[in-house]
């Protein structure tokens, strides 16, 4: 019987695993929606998003109508809506002009966006497009502790942290670190102010987008959506101490579930 070298042998484990992630990965990536928000979202709704708001005072004081705010539940949709799907020409509204940053030598994520919801969108959208490229727990958490101030919720207890821990796990990957073969982008393309409070120094964000994750050049998608809760410091935009923000709906951009779910287009 013939024999081969451990080399040889490591090697064609090694291939078996990477085939294996990607059979994986297909499978996780198209029930990204589902492992978000079944793991944050707790009261399900069937009425569209409430459009951007600000919320007035009241007896409860700036913390209680933030934290109000953040924890108000989002549209719940049926896992299938992330799946890549037909386009509509229907809109959630006119699309949202982002500005761009005007910070960014020297800089992991680029900042420098200005003090408005619109900014805060802007910068949630650089922090989930550069700290998502490696599809590792520990690379976001780096970049979502960049961005944080003090008391802001732990990265670990958000949405996309679940969603690259459960991609890991699921497909037999170490839970942290880089993986040869393995990339990862998140595009985001729409979103929608949820609302906002304390004379607009706080706002509520959410962004949607193309959730691609590949192996040895092939790769699948699902639309992942991400809401956080920011703070304006008077210099920028920062993840704000108090109540994570309610699971974002998951939703193939441009869908006609990503409109009922009121996520705009980003210019």
């Amino acid at each position: 019987m013939a024999t081969h070298p451990p080399e040889e042998r490591a090697r064609a484990r090694a291939r078996l695993r990477l085939t294996t992630v990607v059979v994986v990965v297909i499978v996780v990536v198209g029930a990204a929606a589902a492992i978000v928000v079944a793991r944050y979202v707790t009261t399900p709704r069937t009425a569209p998003a409430p459009p951007a708001t600000s919320i007035t005072s009241s007896a409860t004081g700036a913390a209680g109508e933030e934290n109000a705010l953040a924890a108000q539940p989002m549209l719940q949709l049926p896992a299938q809506a992330a799946q890549p799907q037909a386009m509509t020409t229907t809109t959630a509204g006119p699309a949202i002009t982002v500005p761009a940053p005007s910070s960014t030598a020297g800089r992991w994520i680029p900042g420098g966006f200005p003090g408005t919801a619109e900014g805060a969108l802007g910068q949630l959208k650089a922090l989930n497009e550069t700290a998502l490229t490696a599809a590792d727990p520990q690379v976001y958490a780096r970049g979502y502790r960049e961005l944080a101030e003090p008391g802001a919720p732990d990265p670990g207890s958000t949405g996309l942290a679940a969603l690259l821990r459960s991609m890991r796990s699921r497909a037999g990957l170490p839970a942290t670190g880089s993986v040869a073969g393995l990339t990862a982008t998140f595009q985001i393309t729409h979103g929608q102010i949820k609302g906002t409070a304390s004379g607009g120094r706080y706002a509520v964000v959410c962004v949607l987008g193309q959730f691609s994750v590949g192996v040895n050049g092939q790769a699948v998608a699902a639309g992942v959506g991400d809401c956080q809760a920011m703070r304006w410091n008077g210099t920028e935009w920062r993840i704000a101490s108090g109540a994570l923000a309610a699971a974002a709906p998951c939703a193939w951009p441009g869908s006609a579930d990503a409109v009922k779910a009121g996520y705009r287009e980003l210019n």
